[in-house]
This record gives structure tokens, sequence and C-alpha cells, in this order.
């Protein structure tokens, strides 16, 4: 039973919330783990394992495992946070009386702040893929160029399809968390990096016509996050730089140079499909650090 409660949650979460695969997938990785725990203590005090029996100093013992087996904060803080969901449903459902979690304060972590890239730094990783023609070059220009310009997550970049991309108006559709629809204008160079992968490139990667895919691996498939960041970490090798380089570095990288360039906040939230602007907030702090620099070094009294 302590596994298919698990399968109702994660079935209510896509027919209700709408939650995208690779949020289900995180929450189902958490629950496991949890259920994992529930059915080795339970075993060791001769209990049959339910979620009932897993009281508030089970969820202790739980978390100070986590800890012994030194996961980060922010991973321990996000594994409460779904154990805290989770319990919340079992009690909706009547499956369980109490949830352990009631008025449990959440895992302090702090917020990190997020790490860009220079504009120059950019620049010399976007140059890599065109020093050379093969069709897997000009699909890793086209989604390096595209991924700058818009500034999306990497989950949306790798769920394009081809009639997502505008390249005559200048726009990219995709869907973010909850699946939630937005527009992404784009700059030429994307477009026109875009527009020739799909015309020179893309049908020497694609063995099935009907596949709707944008962006495909040398298998003529949908190319996956984990193929994407091989690619990413080759092409940052290549450009000699230095500092680390994630999927998620071109999205950091995108906000603070649009921030510093003068973009408004709300637009910038919209374009990240942040649902707080306290989220996009993060990255004033970056752009002040900016331009404090930029006052001490070329202003002739803070020398």
């Amino acid at each position: 039973m302590v596994r298919e409660d698990i399968k109702k949650f994660l079935t209510y979460l896509r027919a209700e919330k709408g939650l995208a695969d690779n949020t289900l997938f995180a929450y189902q990785n958490d629950l496991a783990q949890l259920a994992n725990f529930v059915e080795e203590e339970a075993n060791k005090e001769g209990a049959i394992p339910s979620w009932t029996w897993f009281s508030r100093q089970a969820l202790m013992r739980y978390l100070l495992s986590l800890r012994e087996k030194r996961y980060a904060a922010t991973t321990r803080a996000r594994k409460l946070a779904t154990a805290r969901s989770f319990f919340k449903f079992l009690v909706a459902e009547g499956i369980i009386k109490e949830d352990p979690t009631q008025n449990m304060e959440s895992l302090n972590v702090g917020r990190s702040l997020p790490k860009p890239i220079s504009i120059n730094q950019v620049r010399a990783l976007l140059e890599q893929p065109a020093k050379s023609t093969t069709p897997e070059a000009k699909r890793d220009s086209a989604m390096l160029q595209l991924l700058y310009a818009s500034g999306m997550r990497v989950s949306e970049l790798m769920s394009l399809n081809v009639e997502d991309v505008n390249t005559v108006d200048g726009d990219v559709r995709c869907f973010g968390k909850g699946r939630k629809e937005r527009i992404i204008p784009i700059h030429k160079q994307a477009a026109a990096a875009v527009e020739e992968y799909v015309r020179d490139a893309r049908p020497h990667l694609a063995h099935n016509k009907e596949e709707k895919a944008l962006f495909l691996n040398r298998r003529g498939g949908r190319l996956t996050r984990q193929g994407f960041w091989q690619i990413l970490k080759q092409y940052a090798k290549q450009a000699g730089l230095t500092v680390p380089v994630t999927p998620h570095t071109l999205r950091h990288s995108f906000a603070t140079h649009m921030l510093s360039g003068g973009a408004d906040l709300r637009a910038v939230q919209e374009l990240l499909g942040h649902a707080n602007i306290s989220t996009t907030q993060v990255y004033t702090h970056l752009t002040t650090e900016h331009i404090r620099r930029t006052y001490e070094k070329a202003h002739p009294r803070a020398k």
C-alpha cells in the first residue's frame, strides 16, 4: 500500500495540477526514497510498513539520515517539501489522520546567487559550433543561440517541436512549469541559426519524417537534457572557459545581461516564466554589483 499511495499522488499531480514530466519524475524519486526508509524502519520494529506508522519522530530520523548521507541543504529542503505535499494529500484522501509535517518549519537553506558568465564568455561559447559545418554543429549552434536569446529552461528547449519556433516573426513558443505557455521574442541571429538548422541539417538527422521534435540526436530521436549538457560541456572546454558552465548558466546569463542592459524587471520575469517577481529579483543583486564595479572603476574620486 505504501507504493500504491505514491502512485495515487502522482496521478493526482498529473491530472489535477498539470505538472510537467520532469517535476513528476523528481517527486517520484523523492517519494521512492521516503518509501524505502519507511519500509526499512518499520521492518526493524516488526511493524507493517504504512503511512499511518510514519510519525513525527520517524520524519526527524528520515531527515537526519539525509544529512548523514551528505545531501546538500537545498536537496534536503526539496525532499521535505515533497513529503509535506504528499502527506497533505494523504490527509485529504482520508488515508492518514495526522500530518507528521504539520507546523514543521521549512529547512532554511538561504538563496544562492545565480552564477552567470560574461558577455565575452557567452560570445566565445556561441562561436564554437560555427567552426564546423556538420549537421550536429549546425544543430548545436541553433540550440546555444536559441537558449541565450530566450532564457528558456533547458527542459523547455528540449521539449520544443519544429512548429514552436517562428523564424519569420522571430519568436518561440514554449511550455513552462505547470504547462504554462509563453511566447518569447528572439533576435535575428538566433532565428537565422534555427532556420539554417531546420533547412540544411535537421533532414540529415531525421530518420522518421513524422518526428516533431526540433532538436534531434544522431539516432533521429528527441535530444535529452543529459545529451545537451554533454554537448555544452564540450563547447565550454573548447572556448577555454574555466568557470563551471551548466545548461542553466545561459539562462542566468540571459537574465543578468538583460537587466544590466536596462530591461524592465517585470519584462524579464515574463520572459523567464517566473510565477513570482521575487524569483527574478535575485538577479538585481548581480546587476547592482556590476554597476558598483563600473562606478568604482570610472569615477575619479572612487579610485
